[in-house]
């Protein structure tokens, strides 16, 4: 059985309490959030590297999942290559590049564990999300490790240890013209200004 690469790329994401309720009214009380699943061909906090082309190939697969409503993902990083259905909180509704990132858009599902999900992010608890999947590494130098060719992607799951910096997770509303440009929670005054502004024009 080929070594689990664990954790993978953890990207953190901060959500106001605000946009998180205005993302359920206008989403018939479904949580939708979206932001940077993976990033390619950049080195991430624990070291690894993830080829473009790898990831290229493994997201094209996922596509599957993602028609068939199959692309769930786990409350936790578990040490497993399967995902667990009593575990599941999201499910992935959209993943595509965005230069060498993956943008994704997830729903979290009303289960027990996304429940939880969801109350933290009420609670405004920084989280991150991480990619899991199966394959080989090799060291390129000290402290950098590449994912080999015999990568598999099993899904992508949301932690609380994140380890890539600058992309954060954002509550949508489930329209074309948002998911094209997600609203991230400001960290300032300023910030906070622009984004009420572009949601105003957006509106």
């Amino acid at each position: 059985m080929k070594p689990l690469i664990k954790p993978a790329d953890y990207l953190p994401f901060i959500i106001a309490p605000k946009l998180i309720q205005e993302s359920l009214t206008k989403n018939s009380g479904r949580l939708i959030v979206s932001g940077v699943l993976q990033r390619a061909n950049a080195k991430n906090q624990n070291g690894r590297i993830y080829p473009r082309a790898i990831l290229d190939r493994e997201l094209k697969k996922y596509q599957n999942l993602i028609k068939e409503r199959r692309s769930m993902g786990e409350l936790d990083h578990p040490d497993s290559a399967i995902v667990n259905l009593q575990n599941v909180s999201h499910i992935i509704l959209d993943a595509k590049w965005d230069g060498d990132d993956i943008i994704g858009t997830i729903e979290v599902l009303n289960t027990p564990s996304g429940k939880i999900l969801k109350e933290l992010f009420l609670a405004d608890v920084r989280l991150g999300i991480s990619s899991r999947g199966l394959g080989s590494v090799s060291e390129l130098d000290e402290g950098t490790l590449q994912v080999e060719d015999d990568f598999e992607l099993v899904g992508w799951d949301f932690v609380s240890n994140p380890s890539t910096h600058g992309a954060f997770m954002s509550p949508q509303q489930l329209t074309e013209s948002v998911s094209k440009n997600p609203v991230v929670a400001c960290r300032n005054k300023i910030e906070c200004l622009i984004r009420d502004i572009l949601i105003e024009l957006g509106n």
